[in-house]
Formats: C-alpha cells, sequence, structure tokens
C-alpha cells in the first residue's frame, strides 16, 4: 500500500502526474461534509478514475493510493455559479485564483454576455481544457447581437424575436443550461418582456433556466424583480436573481422585506432563487447607473453619487483612455480637476465613450461602486434558497474573483456564526448545481464526480482586498477534479482535467 500524509510529498505528486491518479485513492480521517447540510462525519472516500465508488468505514485495498487527512475537512469541490474567469481565455489555466479557494466548477454566459454559438464555445474549450470544470449558460446580449446588430436600440419585431428562439434553441440543443439576461447593459436595456418571455418558452421547452442582472438593482428593484418573477411565473421556468443586492442608500436594511417577496411567490409555484457574492461593492460600467443613458444630465450624475454610491465609493478598476486614473476614486480626480465629482463623473463617461467609438471591440472602463450594506448582504447570504457566488473576474481589481469562497467561511462560519459549516459548504456546492441545473456534481456520494477539496477548517480565509485583489486564498491544501489532483502543497500541480459540462449530463 502506498500511504502518505497531508502536506502531499512531492514524489506522491509526481506519481499522480505520471498517471496513477487513474488508480482508486482513499482518504481518510477527514470530517466529510457531503454538501447535502448534513453535519460532518468522520468517513472515508475512495474515488476511482473520475468517480466517487465509495464513503463509508473503508479500508484501505492492497495497491490503493491513500491520504491521511486528519484535522482536515474533506467537501465536494465548489461551484462557482456566477463567474466571468473566462475572460482572458483561460491564459493561465491553471486558475490559480479559484483552485486556492477551492473551486472545481464554474458557469460562465453571465449577464446576457456570451462570444459565439454554445457549440463552438464548448469545443474551444474543449480544444485546449483548464484545471477546472466550465458550464455556461446562453447570453441574451448574444442572441440581440447576432439578430439586430447595431440597430439595437429599440425593441425587436417579432420576427426578430424569433430569429432569436432559433438560436436559442440550437444552443439548448447543443447542451447550454439555459438564457441569462443583463438588462441594466447595451444590448438587452432595450428589451421588452414580450422578448423576454418568448425566449424564456424556449429555453423552458428544452428545461434550461434564466438567470438575470435584473433592469435595476436600486430604486427600481421592486419592479425590476417583478418582472422576473412574472417572467417565472407565465413560463414555469426555474428564475434566478444574479448577485442579488439593494444597491440604494434608502433602500438600504430592507433584505428581509426582499426575502418575504420571494418566499411569497415560492409559495405560489413559482422557481425563483438568488445568487449572492459576500461584499458590499459591485463591479460593472460607469455607465450603469444612468438607466436613461443621458450622459449629459447633470443631476442624474449627482443622484447617482448621493443616492446610490458616493464619490469616494467609486474606484476605476480600468479605464482606457486615461491609465493613470486606474485606481483612484471619482472624487480623487475631481479634487484634481478643482469640480463637483458629479461634473467628473460626466466627463470620465463621454471621453470613455468618445475612446470606445474609436475602438471598436476592445475594453474601454470598469468601476468598482461601494453601495451596499453589510447586514443586507449577510440576510441574503442567509436565505436557504440563495447560493454563493464571486461575478469574479480573473486580473480584476476587485477581491472577490480571488475571496469569496474563503470569505464565505471566514465572515459567515467562523466570526459571525451566520452559518454552519454544513449550510456554508451546501450554499457552495450542491445547491449551485441544483440552481444551475448540473446533474452528478456538487456531492461527496457515490456515483459522483470525484470533484473534492480538502481544507484546514479553522484557517481557510481569504486574503485578497481592493488593495491587493490577487491574494491567494490560504489553507486549502488539496483540490481533485474529475479524479486529478489539480492543488496541492499550495500550489497548482499543471494538470488540466476540466470538462465542459452540458445541461442534462450526467
Amino acid at each position: 500500500m502506498r500511504a502518505f500524509s497531508i502536506p502531499l510529498l512531492a514524489t506522491a505528486t509526481a506519481l499522480l502526474l505520471a498517471g496513477t491518479a487513474h488508480a482508486s485513492t482513499l482518504i481518510l480521517g477527514a470530517t466529510v461534509y457531503d454538501g447535502s447540510g448534513a453535519p460532518g462525519r468522520q468517513v472515508a472516500v475512495r474515488y476511482d478514475g473520475d468517480r466517487i465508488v465509495a464513503v463509508g468505514r473503508l479500508k484501505p485495498h492492497k495497491g490503493e493510493t491513500v491520504v491521511r487527512a486528519r484535522g482536515l475537512a474533506l467537501a465536494p469541490g465548489f461551484i462557482d455559479s456566477h463567474s466571468h474567469h473566462d475572460r482572458g481565455n483561460y491564459a493561465d489555466r491553471s486558475m490559480p485564483p479559484l483552485l486556492a479557494q477551492g473551486v472545481t466548477t464554474i458557469v460562465v454566459g453571465q449577464d446576457g454576455d456570451s462570444d459565439a454559438p454554445f457549440a463552438r464555445v464548448a469545443a474551444d474549450f474543449e480544444a485546449r481544457p483548464a484545471a477546472i470544470n466550465v458550464a455556461s449558460y446562453t447570453g441574451h446580449g448574444y442572441l440581440r447581437d447576432a439578430v439586430l446588430g447595431k440597430d439595437f436600440k429599440r425593441t425587436a419585431t417579432p420576427a426578430e424575436i424569433a430569429a432569436m428562439q432559433a438560436l436559442m434553441e440550437a444552443d439548448m440543443k447543443a447542451g447550454s443550461l439555459g438564457l441569462s439576461t443583463g438588462l441594466e447593459y447595451d444590448p438587452g436595456i432595450y428589451s421588452d418582456r414580450a422578448e423576454l418571455i418568448a425566449l424564456a418558452r424556449t429555453t423552458a421547452a428544452d428545461g434550461g433556466r434564466y438567470i438575470s442582472h435584473m433592469r435595476n438593482e436600486d430604486l427600481g428593484f421592486q419592479g425590476a424583480l417583478d418582472e422576473l418573477i412574472d417572467i417565472g411565473a407565465q413560463t414555469g421556468i426555474p428564475v434566478q436573481v444574479s448577485h442579488i443586492k439593494i444597491g440604494a442608500v434608502d433602500r438600504w436594511g430592507t433584505a428581509k422585506a426582499v426575502l418575504a417577496s420571494l418566499d411569497a411567490a415560492r409559495a405560489r409555484g413559482v422557481k425563483v432563487t438568488a445568487d449572492v457574492y459576500p461584499y458590499e461593492y459591485w463591479q460593472s460600467t460607469l455607465t450603469v447607473l444612468f438607466p436613461k443613458r443621458d450622459f449629459t444630465d447633470i443631476e442624474a450624475a449627482r443622484f447617482a453619487l448621493t443616492k446610490l454610491t458616493t464619490p469616494e465609493g467609486m474606484l476605476l478598476d480600468f479605464y482606457a483612455p486615461e491609465p493613470a486614473f486606474e485606481g483612484r476614486t471619482i472624487a480623487q480626480i475631481a479634487a484634481d480637476r478643482k469640480e463637483e465629482p458629479a461634473a467628473t463623473y460626466l466627463w470620465l463617461i463621454q471621453r470613455a465613450e468618445a475612446w470606445r467609438a474609436a475602438h471598436p471591440g476592445q475594453r474601454t472602463e470598469s468601476v468598482i461602486g461601494t453601495s451596499m450594506a453589510p447586514q443586507d448582504v449577510a440576510d441574503f447570504v442567509a436565505w436557504p434558497e440563495s447560493n454563493l457566488c464571486s461575478d469574479g473576474v480573473v486580473g480584476s481589481r476587485h477581491p472577490r474573483g480571488a475571496g469569496a469562497f474563503a470569505k464565505m467561511i471566514r465572515l459567515y462560519v467562523r466570526e459571525q456564526h451566520r452559518l454552519t459549516m454544513a449550510e456554508a459548504i451546501r450554499k457552495m456546492t450542491s445547491l449551485s448545481a441544483e440552481h444551475v441545473g448540473l446533474a452528478g456534481r456538487g456531492r461527496v456520494k457515490q456515483g459522483y464526480k470525484a470533484d473534492l477539496i480538502l481544507f484546514d477548517p479553522g484557517t481557510f480565509a481569504d486574503r485578497a482586498t481592493v488593495q491587493t485583489p490577487g491574494a491567494l486564498a490560504v489553507g486549502m491544501n488539496r483540490v481533485i477534479v474529475n479524479g486529478q489532483t489539480v492543488y496541492a502543497d499550495g500550489k497548482p500541480t499543471g494538470a488540466f482535467p476540466g470538462r465542459f459540462l452540458k445541461r442534462g449530463q450526467p
């Protein structure tokens, strides 16, 4: 019997990479949180190839690799149900910010944003896989771009809706999880409810889901939520609120009322759920707080900087027209320009829009905005029907991409005691899988895929901040994807066993 203890010996890692990962492996001594929400148990877990084959009181087989994990927690790999980590086309396929948090699957195509027909997106990943698994929605913005082109600042005609439905149906047949919308962004902001319902019906016909960055996350929040619930009620499709938040100062403290309305909708039979990330600040475009898209309206700018955020709370993450502004706030730039922050806000947008017009298709700007109350975020995290996500991007100044899942354990389990360890793990594993429609993932259970993590429950924590957004989480001991070790001894192993997961795939 080959046996080694944690941390892994370099020779053992080399053996795994040499091909012995396909022989059975037995993990002994860990406290197993199976992803169901049940308390941790002292049981052994055996996996063979890419599948868990036994859980219980097990003894090593002759010649089997044995991992002795006393003092560690064993859980299913975390599933990031709302991710933008595909941006950059997996330049570093090892994805260390994700592996250090125990993320083994990301779900992309979010906020209405996907790049190509689903079959092509899948084929591109399968030709050059990463260390983690990927699944995807079809973006409403992609559909509108394909059918309406540059003439998108209007509602679609019946013929155009039918053309979008045909594209959506093809993606569903290819394995898309469903339809995602980004209704605060171009081009989705110009769609009407009839267009969304038609596309949702097409999606529902093939068993897909609907996930939405709603039309408004601040003062118009309730109307936007009512639209999402109505789409679910009219079509029967499961509907999910993307990164649920209350982004208006005057509405802070109302999370419980929002959750009551969601519970009431569920009681009526609407299959509504939510995902949430554990931060009080978002990342988006400078224009997102202007629903009327009038970037000359000084009163709208003043309103945004007093009711929705503050000049000090708007930090430029990326600004192509003037990279020196990156890492600075609107308040700081306004002080340099000796003008009121609202005027600077408009000037920044106008300059960015001019740059965008001169450089079509290139990334132009993004901003981190502080606009949520910690108590509201905690209430959303604790709702039984919410799962955790990151909404993260590799290389972003927002720390959520490198910290969200570790922060969940540090803050809400160890420090605030809002969740038990078992509840938190459920929200990052089986509940996420259920909410996006992934089968055979998210549980430590016989027959499920061997996406597994070992971590220290007392030290697992985030280190990423706005100042150090790429700082890796600590306390993750080992990450296994489809039966292969992809992270050990504090670093990726260089294995790339990730798969592109499709709806309905066993």
